[in-house]
């Protein structure tokens, strides 16, 4: 009988080790990330100027009077704290416990996005994306320790994290000023297709806005989806609501994003914002 106790301490004790050993490590893993967005040095430090808004479509031009305020320094780095929900697949009838924390640069444009995902109360899987240098990452461990997704630099994945960071720009909206590299072009009164380009991937969205002048929702026709390890060019959205002055600037602290799949629309994350800190 001490024998058998011995073995289950020494079992509990090994299990805990390795389960502390994984979370240390994925730890180090994020945080190695986002020192490479966070601790970038500004060079210079610039103000909105709205006076560059005025030959804008005139939704863009709402949209911008309506978030920022003449003489605002331009965002240059931002750390958000967010819990929310994830569904795994598409038949999943519910949502996943979400809680993440995510590091934004606007110059070089990058991101990092660390989650801890709740499949059960007390089990979980780490997911990391990033965009960083135009590559992105995703990485996804079990329980911090099993490696289930592991993917890097593919030509698909960096122009799906650009759309990314494309659509999170509303949480730091001086990046979507003309003079940050976004070119508009106006769709109807109410929509306009945003350009981004950074290393050599360009992009586009389309932002719908209401009439307070808030960014509602992104769409694009083909965003990479992976099937099957294949990518897949699938309809994808987002959308934004609950706005509230942050620092000055206006930014939405709901968030939810969905595929639009042949049969059915597949939402599959969703957020609010629990803290948001700029560094401009």
């Amino acid at each position: 009988m001490a024998k058998m106790i011995v073995v289950l301490l020494f079992l509990v004790v090994s299990i805990s080790a390795l389960l502390i050993w994984g979370r240390l490590s994925w730890s180090q893993y994020t945080t190695n990330l986002s020192e490479k967005v966070m601790n970038r040095a500004i060079e210079t430090q610039e103000v909105v100027d709205l006076d560059e808004v005025d030959e804008l479509p005139s939704p863009v031009k709402k949209y911008f009077h309506h978030v920022l305020k003449k003489g605002q320094p331009i965002i240059s780095k931002v750390f958000i704290s967010q819990n929310g929900g994830f569904r795994a697949k598409p038949e999943m009838a519910g949502w996943s416990e979400m809680k993440a924390v995510q590091y934004f640069s606007s110059e070089p444009r990058a991101f990092v996005w660390d989650s801890q995902i709740f499949i059960l109360p007390l089990v979980s899987i780490n997911v990391c994306d990033s965009y960083i240098d135009g590559k992105g990452s995703m990485t996804g461990k079990f329980l911090s320790l099993f490696t289930l997704i592991d993917s890097h630099d593919e030509e698909e994945l960096n122009a799906g994290a650009l759309q990314r960071y494309l659509a999170e720009a509303v949480w730091f909206p001086t990046s979507l000023l003309p003079s940050q590299g976004i070119s508009w072009e106006e769709i109807d009164s109410s929509k306009a297709k945003a350009t981004i380009t950074d290393s050599g991937i360009t992009v586009s969205l389309e932002f719908e806005f209401n009439e307070r002048g808030e960014a509602v929702s992104v769409y694009t026709p083909g965003r990479y989806r992976e099937v099957k390890g294949k990518y897949e060019l699938t309809p994808w959205k987002g959308r934004f609501s609950n706005y509230i002055e942050v620092e000055g600037y206006r930014i939405p602290t709901k968030a939810e994003v969905e595929w639009h799949l042949k049969d059915k629309t597949y939402p599959y994350w969703k957020a609010e914002l629990i803290e948001v800190r700029y560094d401009s």
